[in-house]
Parts: structure tokens; C-alpha cells; sequence
């Protein structure tokens, strides 16, 4: 097995590869992860979820066990937690063990003000004692591998993630998930994997690194130029669960497949809306009209047909609209070929990347 592509130990448990799905918020439910883990994603996670709801009950309670929910056989899986409060992180690590997760992942790094406000996510990073009080509750309260994520600090006048690495590390963490930005960039600017390999550099323990990874060459390159043991991707698999396959192929010295032909994209989403629907009914379609516009995005005509997604909950008209659609472009190929050379002329390269 070439060195870039290898399995990465979390403790006691080996994730078969190192190129992972990383929690998302209203992405990353039960349906994509089938996704994902059927393109070959090392370890997939939940969405996030919050610990001062998991602990404390009512309706907030309901959709979090809604969210924490897994296949039977979807595993590695990890969990993710946020919150600052000890006890409550630590019953809710032991709740992630009862539900049947492989990872407890250990959230100080979501810049959203709903969770910064409540001292939760990247508002612990101002606090790097809490950072390690709140790991070694969780380590203590589960036999499962635990993995923060954070981000180089709050600011860049508050850079510390080495520090906080190092103060996870003696609490106990099985690794450490970095992405490359401080909160207060949000996911403005680019990704610094320097910084991340500066934290490589100061712990023993594994480090996955996060931020602008959107095609089998950025995943090959952060893996290099950092020297991380892993890679966790994001939004660059937002309607692109096939990145995972493709970066596993790269990685193990094949060719590149390449990108789905745009009949295979919208068929994927019929796919996944179908996997949606069968989990959470009409909820589920009013839901995967983002997924809809990662889906088409730079398709022929898809403006239009997201418009006619987005005028009916109803599954079996989803269905006929996007297999109209898939035969739509079988049958005009030129008008595929002719927006990609659009989209490719004078664009930089920063927005083909998020583009794939």
C-alpha cells in the first residue's frame, strides 16, 4: 500500500483508510452517509449534537436521538459533541457508547454564533483549560476513542491550536481533528495546512487535517504537505460523495476515475432523495433541496429544474422531474459540454474547487 493511503489506529480501533467524512449540519444524516461509505469514506460522522439537549429531554431531545441515530452496519461511525458542561458532556459520551458509535468526536471548532453564544464549539478555543477539562471528562466517562476538532485559535491574535493539541493530548484524546482556519475567518479565505503541520509536528497522538479540500488533488497534497495521518473532508463532499472514491484511487497510485457524468449526478440525487424520503417522508424532500443544488450545480438547465423540485413535496413527481431531467441530458450532450466550457472560462481556481 503506497504511504500516502494507509489505515489510521484510533486507540483500540483501526479506520481502514485515512480519507474521512466530517460532521456537517444538515448534511450529514443517515442517507448521505450510505452515500459516502459506499464510495469507500474511512470513518463517517453524525451530525452534531448538542449535549445540554441530549441530557436534558423534551422536543430538543426527540431530533437529537433522531440524529444520533445508525445503521446497523454503517460503522466506523463517530458521534459529535458540543457543549461546555462537564457532566453533561460526560453522560452524553456514554450515551454515544449505547447507541453503538465507534468515535466520541468532541466539537471546539463550529463558528456559528447559535453555538459560540452558549460557549459551546470554537468559543472554548479562548479557553484552553476548558478545552482539556471538557476532553478528559468525555475520555473519562467512555471506552471509545475521543477526538476533538478545532481550529487554529479564535482569531490570528489568539493563534493556539499547538497548545490546545498538546493540552488534548495529555487528557487523553485518541487523536485530534484541525481545520485550518481561526473562528473569526469562518470559511473566508484559505485553509492554512502550514499551521496544521506545525500541530503534526507537536504531538504523538494522530492528526487529521480539515479545510479546502475539494478534489483527489487537494487530499493528496494536504496529506503531503502537512504530514497529517488523515484527512477530513467537508463541503467539498456536498453533492460529491464520489470524491471519496476518487482521492482513494489517487492515493493508492491508480488513475483518477473522474468526475460523474452529469446523467450519473442527477441520478445520485434521485437515489438519495428516494433513501431520504423512505427515512423522514416530506420533512426529508423539503431538506434535500440544498442537496438538490449541490447536485446540479453547473448543469444545463438546472436552475429551472431546481425550481420545479422546489414548487412540490411530492416524492413520485421528485422522481419524474429528475428522470426527465437524467434523459434530458443523455440526450443532449452538447449542452452539457458547452456549460463545463462555460464555467471553466475565466474562472479562478478557487471557484472550479468549489465547484466539483
Amino acid at each position: 500500500m503506497p504511504e500516502s493511503l494507509r489505515p489510521v489506529r484510533l486507540g483500540a480501533l483501526e479506520i481502514p483508510n485515512n480519507v474521512w467524512m466530517s460532521p456537517l449540519c444538515g448534511v450529514t444524516d443517515l442517507p448521505f452517509r450510505a452515500l459516502v461509505k459506499e464510495q469507500g469514506a474511512g470513518l463517517v460522522h453524525t451530525q452534531m449534537v448538542s449535549c445540554a439537549a441530549l441530557v436534558r429531554g423534551g422536543e430538543s431531545n426527540r431530533r437529537t436521538r433522531e440524529i444520533m441515530a445508525l445503521a446497523p452496519d454503517e460503522g466506523p461511525v463517530g458521534i459529535q459533541l458540543f457543549g461546555c458542561d462537564l457532566a453533561e458532556m460526560a453522560e452524553s459520551a456514554r450515551a454515544v457508547e449505547r447507541e453503538g458509535a465507534d468515535v466520541v468526536s468532541v466539537n471546539f471548532g463550529c463558528p456559528v454564533p447559535k453555538v459560540v453564544r452558549h460557549n459551546g464549539g470554537s468559543a472554548l478555543l479562548k479557553d484552553p483549560p476548558a478545552v482539556e477539562a471538557v476532553t478528559r471528562a468525555v475520555v473519562g466517562a467512555t471506552s471509545l476513542p475521543v477526538v476533538p476538532k478545532i481550529r487554529l485559535g479564535w482569531d490570528s491574535a489568539s493563534v493556539n491550536a499547538v497548545e490546545i493539541a498538546r493540552r488534548v493530548e495529555q487528557a487523553g484524546a485518541a487523536a485530534l481533528v484541525v481545520h485550518g482556519r481561526t473562528r473569526a475567518q469562518g470559511y473566508g479565505g484559505r485553509a492554512d495546512w502550514a499551521a496544521i503541520a506545525a500541530v503534526k509536528r507537536a504531538v504523538s497522538i494522530p492528526v487529521v487535517g480539515n479545510g479546502d479540500l475539494f478534489t483527489p488533488e487537494d487530499v493528496a497534497l494536504q496529506l503531503k504537505e502537512s504530514g497529517v495521518d488523515a484527512v477530513m473532508l467537508g463541503r467539498g463532499a456536498m453533492g460529491n460523495p464520489w470524491i471519496f472514491r476518487r482521492s482513494l484511487e489517487v492515493l493508492a497510485g491508480r488513475p483518477d476515475p473522474g468526475a460523474p457524468s452529469a446523467a450519473e449526478r442527477v441520478a445520485a440525487l434521485a437515489r438519495h432523495t428516494a433513501l431520504a424520503h423512505a427515512r423522514r417522508g416530506s420533512v426529508a424532500l423539503a431538506e434535500m433541496r440544498k442537496h438538490a443544488m449541490w447536485y446540479l450545480k453547473g448543469l444545463p438547465q438546472s436552475s429551472e429544474r431546481r425550481r420545479e423540485l422546489n414548487a412540490t413535496l411530492d416524492f413520485h413527481e421528485i422522481g419524474a422531474i429528475l428522470e426527465s431531467y437524467r434523459v434530458w441530458l443523455l440526450e443532449h450532450p452538447e449542452a452539457v459540454a458547452a456549460e463545463r466550457e462555460a464555467s471553466f472560462a475565466g474562472a479562478d481556481a478557487g471557484n472550479l474547487a468549489e465547484a466539483v
